[in-house]
């Protein structure tokens, strides 16, 4: 069985119609593009994901990564891909043009990804990791550092990565203590532990380029002593040659799912020979590393959504096909069977996973336009995207990393015991897209980040943007009788946001952070609830333009009735978890622990 893994006619009606993500080349930055070269980008990223990512979805799972004589081997195809994504210009897609790249928007590289990750995540993880890595550097690095490594990592020949996590730190970057000691000309002896590093080592590159986090000798405890710095496993040397530079792989992690992409526990330093370069100031380098922690924050979501999105048409083709059962005004045994999609249950299983997929897909994409409107405006306008931006990043991370794993598991559903077997890939889709609620921060970090700093930012001016943002869909959805009452019932929900965030603030001040952030999963779930409703308003608005210009078809009718089930079936637990947010009941905060046992 052959599946469509995404909907191109849905991406690009987002990208354009939604977001009008068209008119950025309006822009001076990005003026050498029109939407003809936007378009070819994202076909050929078609052309590509459906000629070498997608082939090898099964088999990256079935025949993981393995860790050999030190080095791991990866998939075979893995070289070659890289290459490909090299010449292509996968890589370099977003950089300056005066480091070889093509300067896309921000925009169209998250939508390239995002089709790469329906067709194969674990392919996707290789490129955009070391689109991020040489962006950082690009953003951060001397000109000598610029030259040194970002063509071979743009070229598909080395790999990039982040090397953050520590065995005794997790998630605490507080706590990292992988040191770095002066030995002059800005290099460093480096020593420590790093796990968790995605695409760490493998065999289909010639090095591996790790910005790693790491405290100079004498640094000032906590965060504030964060330095960052390059670290290649292979040095390189004036000719171009490259020897070790002790940077041993301890270890690879093997995992549920998202198995072609290998995780590696990595030791530098054990031979007192690993050498590093400082990137920027010393004791900056977290600030640093957020350029790259952010942009795959946005990324996490939208994988997550890419994966979900290939389990829905993989679910869809299955109810069309699969004939079981009768309508249940039909009780005679005589009558042919009638495929599944006709069954309500079945119908509610896809139209919840539709809504979500499509939601969430705008939902990133909002973010992205935020991110390029950041890049091509000044002064006061540029500032109200940034703030738009860092408010919705965590929400655009977690919400969708969390629903996803719901929308995956409807999925496997509708195939019913077909669903958990290996003959379909519904069952690995449900394993791949568990991760991402953990990858780049767990839900609750994000939601304590949310909560505890996001919504306040500028003295709350970051929410009350958010606010109008959704109050102009509100007010155009109020001009249709047929969207008015559901702009109603948003606009009901946004007051019921705003009361109980006023209500969180004066637990904050009356009791303190341990019961003013307990529940912060639970705010941040109901700041997703109406951003996904902001933007099924949005899409709405934008369905009900055209048909009121062009007529109606299925396409855009669709595009309605996901905005009414999205509020009749998700908008509704706004109020529920209000009464939650607000109710003087303390429950984790009160419990003793040994009731646990």
């Amino acid at each position: 069985m052959e599946y469509s893994f995404y909907s191109k006619r849905n991406l690009k009606f987002i990208l354009n119609q939604v977001h009008h993500i068209d008119q950025l080349a309006e822009y001076p930055l990005y003026e050498h593009h029109d939407t003809s070269t936007f378009d070819m980008f994202l076909d050929a990223t078609e052309d590509v994901a459906k000629e070498y990512f997608f082939p090898i979805f099964t088999e990256m799972d079935r025949d993981e990564p393995q860790l050999v004589d030190g080095r791991i081997r990866v998939h075979p195809n893995m070289r070659n891909i890289m290459k490909v994504m090299g010449e292509g210009g996968w890589i370099s897609c977003a950089a300056p043009m005066e480091y070889g790249g093509d300067r896309l928007p921000v925009s169209i590289m998250y939508a390239a990804s995002f089709i790469m990750g329906c067709a194969n995540y674990s392919v996707t993880a290789f490129p955009f990791l070391s689109m991020g890595a040489a962006g950082l550097i690009l953003s951060y690095g001397t000109e000598e550092q610029k030259k040194k490594y970002t063509p071979s990592i743009f070229d598909g020949k080395w790999q990039g990565t982040m090397a953050l996590t520590e065995p005794e730190a997790g998630s605490s970057l507080t706590d990292v203590v992988s040191s770095a000691k002066p030995l002059g000309d800005g290099k460093y002896l480096m020593k420590g532990q790093k796990i968790f590093i995605s695409c760490g080592d493998h065999d289909a590159v010639d090095n591996v380029i790790h910005l790693m986090l790491a405290r100079i000798e004498g640094a000032p405890a906590g965060i504030k002593g964060i330095s960052l710095f390059i670290v290649p496993r292979e040095k390189i040397q004036d000719d171009g040659s490259l020897i070790g530079n002790d940077v041993l792989t301890a270890g690879l992690y093997h995992k549920m799912g998202y198995k072609g992409a290998p995780i590696a526990h990595l030791s530098f330093g054990e031979n007192e020979n690993c050498v590093g370069e400082l990137i920027g100031e010393e004791n900056k380098g977290l600030s640093y590393m957020f350029q790259m922690m952010n942009e795959a924050r946005i990324s996490v979501g939208l994988h997550a959504t890419s994966i979900a999105t290939a389990a829905y048409y993989a679910s869809l083709q299955y109810a069309k096909e699969r004939s079981q059962g009768r309508p249940l005004t039909g009780k005679d045994p005589k009558m042919p069977q009638v495929p599944i999609i006709q069954h309500a249950d079945v119908r509610r299983l896809l139209l919840a996973q539709k809504s979500f997929i499509e939601g969430a897909l705008s939902l990133e994409m909002q973010c992205s336009l935020y991110e390029d409107m950041s890049r091509v405006t000044e002064g006061a306008e540029k500032k109200k995207y940034q703030l738009l931006l860092d408010t919705l990043t965590p929400i655009a991370k977690s919400y969708p990393s969390e629903t996803a794993c719901l929308s995956t598991s409807w999925a496997l559903q509708c195939l019913g015991g077909y669903g958990f077997t290996t003959d379909f890939p519904l069952e690995q889709y449900y394993r791949e897209v568990r991760i991402h609620p953990i990858h780049e921060g767990t839900t609750a970090i994000h939601g304590m980040d949310l909560l505890g700093r996001k919504i306040m930012a500028k003295n709350g001016q970051a929410v009350m943007l958010l606010a109008q943002e959704i109050l102009k869909e509100i007010e155009t959805a109020k001009q249709s009788e047929e969207t008015k009452p559901f702009a109603e019932q948003l606009e009901k929900n946004l007051g019921i946001i705003q009361k109980t965030t006023m209500h969180l603030m004066g637990v904050a001040q009356k009791e303190g952070p341990t019961q003013f952030l307990s529940d912060a999963t639970l705010y941040l779930e109901m700041m997703g609830i109406i951003a996904m409703s902001w933007q099924w308003m949005k899409i709405s608005n934008v369905a009900n333009n055209e048909i009121a210009q062009n007529g109606a078809d299925d396409f855009l009718h669709s595009k309605i009735t996901c905005m009414k089930y999205y509020f009749e079936y998700e908008l509704i637990k706004v109020s529920y978890l209000s009464k939650r947010l607000t109710s003087d009941v303390k429950i984790t905060t009160t419990l003793n622990e040994n009731e646990l046992d």
